[in-house]
């Protein structure tokens, strides 16, 4: 060792330098990295595991049930977080890396940051093939860590102790940079981990990260302001960045004062309150018939923060051909989509920039007004839908609604996949600004609980997470109840047992294919007479929740206000309609055959091509 180093084996560098990254949060230092979730194999266990042994007070590792849903987990963290603190998930090679691929993904369509150490196999080839190692007879340097080179937005691997010197800070600051920020995933060779080498001091210096604010072109603001003053019937449109920029506040001053009603994404629902005098509801194929009136008849559109995916835009067909879109974001790939006006920036300063090149400017007298009665009739619906009633099976959207009037104003809706997202978009009434998450950008079965975990650590106490979800993705991944268990994270659990997977079912037969696969009685099972019904209950309770069945809305109203006072993960089993659901959509360009026998799917087909023939398509 020679002066001005540290002799350290490259996992202990590695280690040691994530935990001398910090992030200041509201005035307050708080470590960049929060945590490791972590399940040990050969790849990790010997070498990776020995430097995270040293500083678990520092950076704590907690253990997961499955590598995916540890992934998961630092993906609603990170949400709860809004992005300015960071998990960390750590894998063997092989299986267990793989099963990393799908959060990726999931991080990598939401823009949301977390960082994934791999193992892998050796570098000097020596005991080649080794456990797990999937050989590639033509290129012997590709393994399964390859396969997230697609899900990644930023992809390493060590080949030399050295290498993590330059590596690092390139990672974190992708996963900081609001334009590029994604997963970052780093190989981590087991020969590679445990050499040593002489790292300088500087090195390890404590270092804090801000997460970048880049002011927009004044010339494409001064564009976006004087279209926008053209404006007869403007929108805007709300997305997952005004929330991880911390734009609410000048969104919802911008859109009141100004006269412009504000419809919301998915990710971007939460971003104002339900009754905010600007809000109109969300929009697209899971969203409000006043957002979609609103959308239809707009001239100007402002998208902020959005990436404006098809179920934004009802695949195109929610906004008139004339339209014009100003599009708002920290990424240029998004701000440029269709043709819009691109004003590549930070939300927050960008609105503010946009507002005062405004001046006195108002939208049309009477247009916010309209938009808050198409909203007021939009919330009568909401309540007619939500209304017990004197039917044996209750629906989503009584559900729903039960669970919102119990949830504390602090509390979070997390959701993924499956008929709730749509109930939830629709119907969960937000009561403080961002409260609620809906991983619909990768539509992830099995976030949900994984979620809600990461999700209780973020919240530390100050609120309980209320993950929702079906039957089917629940027999998907659950045994993060067990691990929320063992460590202490509190949420609650509601499962809407509707016999399968509803909600495909639903878009199945609206397409002309009789039920098949999807609803438990529609699959091919052996013996008809036996009972298809999972006992969520005892499932749960034998991985140490308590756990309560449903038999009506009462029963749920009441095992609602019990969960809230429970002293841990608790788990609410309710038998729902499959069939009913709260209108609103937007149109939803999918494949239909173009050739087929069957009268239904003719038919299905003739009114697909009416919606694409109102696609906007290089407008």
């Amino acid at each position: 060792m020679t002066a001005g180093t540290v002799r350290l084996t490259m996992a202990q560098a590695l280690v040691r330098y994530l935990t001398r990254q910090f992030m200041e949060i509201d005035g307050r230092r708080v470590p960049l990295f929060a945590g490791v979730f972590g399940i040990f194999g050969h790849g990790n266990v010997t070498c990776l595991s020995e430097a995270l042994e040293s500083v678990q007070e520092e950076l704590p590792t907690w253990r997961g049930q499955n590598e995916q849903s540890m992934a998961l987990a630092a993906i609603g963290f990170a949400k709860a977080k809004r992005r300015r603190q960071i998990m960390i998930a750590t894998s063997s090679i092989g299986p267990g890396a793989l099963n990393m691929v799908t959060a990726a993904g999931t991080a990598h369509a939401n823009r949301l940051p977390v960082l994934l150490l791999a193992g892998d196999s050796f570098t000097n080839r020596v005991p080649d093939p080794v456990l797990q190692q999937v050989e590639h007879f033509g290129d012997p340097t590709v393994t399964v860590n390859d396969a997230f080179r697609a899900v990644s937005r930023y992809w390493d691997r060590i080949t030399h102790p050295a290498q993590i010197i330059p590596s690092l800070p390139q990672a974190i600051a992708t996963m900081l940079d609001p334009a590029d920020c994604g997963p970052a995933f780093i190989a981590l060779p087991q020969d590679v981990q445990e050499l040593a080498f002489d790292y300088p001091e500087e090195f390890f210096e404590e270092r804090i990260w801000t997460i970048p604010r880049p002011r927009p072109d004044r010339r494409a603001l001064d564009q976006a302001a004087a279209l926008l003053r053209t404006a007869r019937k403007p929108l805007i449109i709300s997305g997952g960045g005004v929330r991880y920029s911390g734009a609410e506040g000048v969104l919802g001053r911008l859109a009141e004062t100004r006269g412009i009603p504000v419809v919301e994404t998915i990710a971007g629902k939460g971003s104002l309150t339900h009754h905010h005098p600007a809000h109109a509801g969300p929009i697209g194929i899971i969203g409000s018939t006043s957002a979609n009136a609103l959308a239809a008849e707009a001239d100007v559109i402002l998208a902020v923060g959005t990436r404006l995916q098809d179920f934004t835009t009802g695949s195109w067909t929610a906004f008139g051909r004339a339209a014009r879109f100003i599009s708002l974001n920290a990424a240029r790939w998004d701000a440029t989509k269709h043709r819009a006006l691109s004003v590549v920036g930070d939300a927050r300063e960008g609105l503010d920039e946009l507002d005062a090149l405004l001046g006195d400017w108002h939208a049309p007298e009477g247009h916010l007004s309209r938009a808050k009665a198409l909203f007021t009739e939009w919330d009568t619906l909401l309540d007619r839908h939500q209304t017990p009633t004197n039917t044996p099976v209750p629906t989503y959207a009584q559900v729903v609604g039960v669970v919102n009037r119990a949830a504390g104003p602090d509390d979070h809706l997390i959701a993924a996949a499956g008929g709730i997202p749509g109930e939830v978009a629709k119907g969960w009434r937000v009561k403080n600004p961002n409260t609620f998450d809906l991983e619909f950008g990768f539509s992830c079965m099995g976030y949900e609980i994984a979620a809600g975990w990461g999700n209780a650590m973020a919240c530390e106490g100050r609120s309980t997470p209320i993950v929702m979800l079906g039957d089917g993705t629940y027999m998907m991944m659950n045994s993060d109840i067990y691990s929320s268990v063992l460590t202490g994270h509190k949420m609650i659990v509601v499962v809407c047992d509707n016999g399968g997977y509803a909600v495909i079912n639903r878009l199945q037969q609206f397409k002309g294919v009789p039920g098949f696969n999807n609803l438990l009685k529609d699959c091919r099972i052996r013996d008809r007479e036996a009972p298809l019904h999972v006992d969520f209950v005892k499932h749960a309770e034998a991985m140490g929740a308590l756990a309560r069945r449903c038999d009506s809305l009462a029963d749920l109203e009441s095992a609602m206000e019990w969960a809230k006072g429970t002293d841990r993960t608790t788990v609410l089993s309710i038998v729902t309609d499959a069939h009913a659901w709260v209108p609103g959509d937007a149109d939803w360009d999918v494949g239909v055959p173009e050739v087929t026998t069957r009268d239904s799917v003719r038919k299905a087909r003739a009114q697909q091509e009416q919606i694409r023939a109102k696609q906007r398509v290089g407008v």
